[in-house]
């Protein structure tokens, strides 16, 4: 009986020191796979962490922008300019959201207010090497300008994430504030359809 008990013993040492050899194993193999993406992941955690701390959030009264906007741009014709200094950014802003738009440079959604109207903006661009693939490089506090028929607009960066495209509470349509999302997929040197989206937030400073 002593015998027994000690054999059921001794397997179920060995039984688990190999199942934690091969966790182990399991475990590298994926870190060595998705290393880039996760050393990045950290890295954006970790700047917002530390950014978010000693931020406060710019305030503007939207009756101080006297410039309105007479015409609308019809869908899938350009109407402003989006530069963005610390990652080399100067780009066109086309009114629409489909593929054909987004070849010419950045979109803006139609289901989103322009530029002084007082609320959300939404855009969008490719993650591609000439439009945001260094998204990952801006910071809290970095400076978005918008300069467009009817006047020059600028942003100030308070947050950044990563959501899941289906995350449609991530970019809030409202018109109590004017904020800017701007969206590129994630990550950032995929190839081929992404299912994340990276998404920078700014507030109208200027």
């Amino acid at each position: 009986m002593r015998n027994n008990l000690m054999k059921t013993i001794k397997a179920t040492i060995k039984t688990l020191i190999v199942a934690l050899l091969f966790a182990v194993l399991l475990f590298l193999i994926l870190f060595l796979s998705f290393k880039n993406e996760i050393n990045e992941a950290i890295s954006i955690i970790d700047l917002i962490s530390v950014n978010k701390k000693n931020y406060e959030p710019a305030e503007i009264k939207m009756d101080e922008i006297t410039k309105k906007i007479t015409d609308y741009p019809e869908y899938g014709t350009r109407y402003a300019t989006i530069k963005i200094d610390k990652i080399d950014v100067n780009l066109p802003v086309y009114f629409g959201d489909d593929l054909e738009t987004l070849k010419k440079g950045v979109g803006h959604s139609s289901g989103s207010y322009f530029p002084g109207e007082g609320g959300s903006i939404i855009y969008m661009g490719h993650n591609s090497k000439d439009v945001f693939r260094r998204f990952s490089e801006l910071e809290i506090g970095d400076r978005i300008v918008v300069t467009t028929s009817y006047g020059q607009f600028e942003y100030e960066i308070y947050d950044y994430k990563i959501i899941n495209e289906t995350d449609l509470d991530a970019l809030p349509i409202q018109k109590e504030k004017e904020i800017l999302m701007v969206f590129t997929c994630y990550p950032l040197n995929n190839i081929g359809y992404a299912y994340r989206r990276y998404v920078v937030y700014a507030n109208l400073v200027k």
